[in-house]
């Protein structure tokens, strides 16, 4: 008897106590959903908008000391004051420029050398290792000898950031290429595909995904690498904003420079988003 078929009661078994009989119907029990749901409309600014309201309470009931870390108003009046100057805009600029080159050099090396890497046995004998030792060590920790190198100005920052974010743009783009099923390169081989075809309707599609991943991950690596090398003899950017606040103690200034890291990585983070679902959207997933 299947879940939903009728089944008559003992009022029906007797027609003459009744003239119709009555029908029940088992209904099928409701299944569980195992997914993380449907997508909640602007849900990615849930868990900002509840900080800034445990902030705002906080000021206000005075659990936050002033001095330590400034209130939402006058973190916003601060800011106002500093458009008004042209000096946000100013700084702004200038570590845009230096964060968007970093990120074209960085995804650009990273990207060839996953090419490379993961379409040869001998390229990645010859490349792999070095991006493994370079991944075990901090960028960071690099600017000393970077400094020796190419000197304070902005060759050495932009250096940095680009060596933060090769290594991710490489790490998952080579990954991606690895990952890619064999039966594929079978497939073009059968089908008589050349080098360039072969690459360019089987590897570059099958890398795709662990591109965006990689560069979700480098967008970061951009902003954080930024952060401190306009903090080594730096005349300009937000980074050196923050670090002459530092100085004279203006908590304010210190945090709206922060306040605007913060939304530089969620923008580029969420426009990285937006291609990986244009670009993927053949794949189902859990993410909707």
């Amino acid at each position: 008897m299947s879940a939903e078929a009728p089944v008559l009661t003992k009022a029906a078994a007797h027609p003459a106590a009744h003239s119709e009989p009555v029908v029940r119907v088992r209904r099928k029990p409701r299944r569980r959903r195992l997914g993380p749901g449907r997508p909640v409309p602007y849900g990615w600014a849930i868990g900002p908008l509840l900080l800034l309201a445990l902030w705002s309470v906080g000021s206000a009931a005075g659990f936050i000391d002033a001095r330590n870390l400034s209130a939402p108003w006058t973190v916003v009046s601060t800011a106002g004051d500093l458009i008004a100057e042209g000096r946000l805009q100013s700084n702004l600029a200038t570590s845009a420029e230096r964060a968007a080159l970093g990120l074209l050099f960085g995804t650009a090396g990273g990207l060839a050398l996953a090419v490379i890497a993961g379409l040869s046995r001998i390229g990645e004998g010859v490349i792999d290792g070095p991006v493994q030792i370079k991944r075990a060590i901090p960028s960071l920790a690099l600017i000393p000898l970077l400094i020796l190198w190419f000197g304070i100005g902005e060759s050495m920052k932009v250096i940095t950031i680009a060596l933060g974010v090769f290594v991710p743009v490489y790490i998952h783009t080579h990954n991606g290429l690895r990952t890619i099923d064999g039966r594929y390169a079978e497939l073009a081989e059968t089908v008589g595909l050349s080098r360039t075809g072969f690459v360019r309707h089987v590897v570059l599609p099958g890398a795709l995904p662990g591109f965006l991943l990689g560069m979700r991950f480098a967008v970061t690596a951009a902003w954080l690498s930024l952060v401190v090398v306009e903090q080594v003899n730096a005349t300009s950017g937000i980074g050196y904003m923050m670090e002459l606040a530092r100085t004279y103690g203006q908590t304010d200034i210190i945090i709206v420079g922060l306040v605007v890291y913060g939304l530089l990585g969620l923008v580029s983070d969420a426009l990285v988003r937006l291609v990986e679902r244009k670009a993927l959207s053949w794949r189902r997933t859990l993410a909707g």
